[in-house]
């Protein structure tokens, strides 16, 4: 499946900063995890930490999937909002879901501090109604997260022009957000991890697992090497679709262009917060701290690689009209515009943890809107899931839940 059309900006930015080498030899680990993004690079970090032996592998060169293609928002909020998910999984556990991508945002911003990638930048997230239609539902929104302890504050129409210069009929604003690089901050993940011992391969692909008595694990490359492992960690995102129940999920293109510099170095709006709105498909939008703006959404569903490429600059048309709908006296001059896949679940959660049928498997798969933030939970889980046996909240993101 092809992850990513067009001239992703944080590739371009970075290009290659690292060169890992392709697999040449069979080797035994204790874990093999299969996918080198943002997801593998968080479960190498969590597990290599925990001193656990680790061998990461990638089909593609690192981090060229749809981790480049990632405009990195980092918000604790799902696609589902809060009020429809208790009535999806009840009060409790949506609740809880909620506070575990909360936390996860301070605890990448942590990560990033320690592995000295420094790339994460903590803002606030301003959710506002995209029609009249919608206020009723984000009012309901507003009071649930504010009755559950989340810092939230309720904007009037007025507030928000005079705050952030565009006109919306009301919005959240909440005080947890960031926002980073998620491909710069993946390769800082491997190299740091590698110092503890964590081995990286690029251009490696899977293409054969058997499953052995005593519950070892052979994964077979296409250029006939062999890995041996105890355990094997599914991270490589939208192609796990192959080894899951396709039912589960509906792939989807995502659409981003960003802009020039702004040449004034003055703040575009209000502390340049994450904007974003109700509709379906959103329409979400954050600053650099070079002065551009990043445009993204007009998502569509998935239907093959030449359209994933062909609609890229006519989507860019879209988004750019989007924003100057908005904004029309922020100049807004596209110089960079990209497509990306991505997967959603019905509500709206990732898919964390192992699959009956395959023992010692494990899946840290961060579907969804939110796939950084995600993969930091995933992390965890699947780290204690492999040293421990058990993680109190893997239930909520397991297979079994649906």
């Amino acid at each position: 499946m092809k992850l990513v059309g067009g001239y992703p900006f944080f590739l371009i930015k970075n290009g290659l900063p690292y060169n890992y080498p392709a697999l040449d030899r069979s080797l035994k680990t204790e874990v093999l995890i299969v996918g080198g993004g943002i997801s593998g690079a968080l479960v190498g970090y969590y597990l290599a930490n925990a001193g656990v032996e680790c061998v990461v592998v990638d089909s593609r060169s690192i981090g060229l999937g749809s981790t480049c293609a990632s405009t990195s928002l980092l918000q604790y909020e799902i696609d589902t909002p809060l009020s429809v998910l208790i009535d999806k999984i009840g009060l409790e556990d949506a609740v809880t879901v909620y506070k575990l991508s909360e936390q996860a945002i301070g605890k990448l911003a942590a990560i990033d501090k320690k592995i000295g990638c420094r790339e994460f930048e903590s803002k606030k997230s301003l959710y506002y109604a995209a029609t009249s239609g919608k206020i009723i539902g984000l009012k309901d929104e507003f009071q649930v997260r504010r009755h559950h302890g989340f810092k939230v504050s309720w904007l009037e129409k007025s507030e928000i022009s005079k705050q952030y210069g565009f006109s919306a009929m009301g919005a959240i604003l909440s005080e947890t957000a960031g926002q980073t690089d998620a491909y710069k901050f993946t390769h800082a993940l491997h190299q740091y991890s590698m110092v503890l011992g964590l081995k990286v391969f690029d251009r490696t692909k899977v293409v054969d697992v058997a499953y052995h008595e005593g519950g070892d694990i052979t994964a077979k490359t296409a250029t006939g090497c062999k890995i041996t492992a105890r355990h094997i960690v599914y991270a490589n995102g939208y192609e796990a679709v192959n080894y899951i129940d396709k039912s589960l999920v509906e792939v989807n293109c995502t659409y981003a262009v960003a802009s020039e510099q702004n040449p004034t170095g003055t703040a575009l709006w209000r502390e340049e917060a994450l904007l974003w709105n109700t509709a379906d498909p959103y329409l979400y939008m954050r600053t650099s701290s070079d002065g551009r703006i990043f445009v993204g959404g007009r998502d569509e569903k998935f239907s093959n690689n030449y359209t994933l490429d062909k609609m890229v600059k006519a989507k860019s048309k879209l988004l750019k009209k989007d924003f100057q709908k908005l904004f029309p006296d922020i100049p807004f001059k596209p110089e960079f515009c990209w497509a990306g896949t991505f997967v959603t679940t019905n509500d709206g959660l990732p898919f964390v943890g192992s699959i009956k049928d395959k023992p010692n498997s494990y899946f840290a798969l961060g579907f969804g809107g939110n796939g950084i933030t995600f993969s930091q939970i995933a992390a965890e889980i699947i780290t204690d899931l492999i040293t421990k046996g058990k993680n109190k909240y893997g239930k909520l993101f397991s297979f079994e839940r649906i």
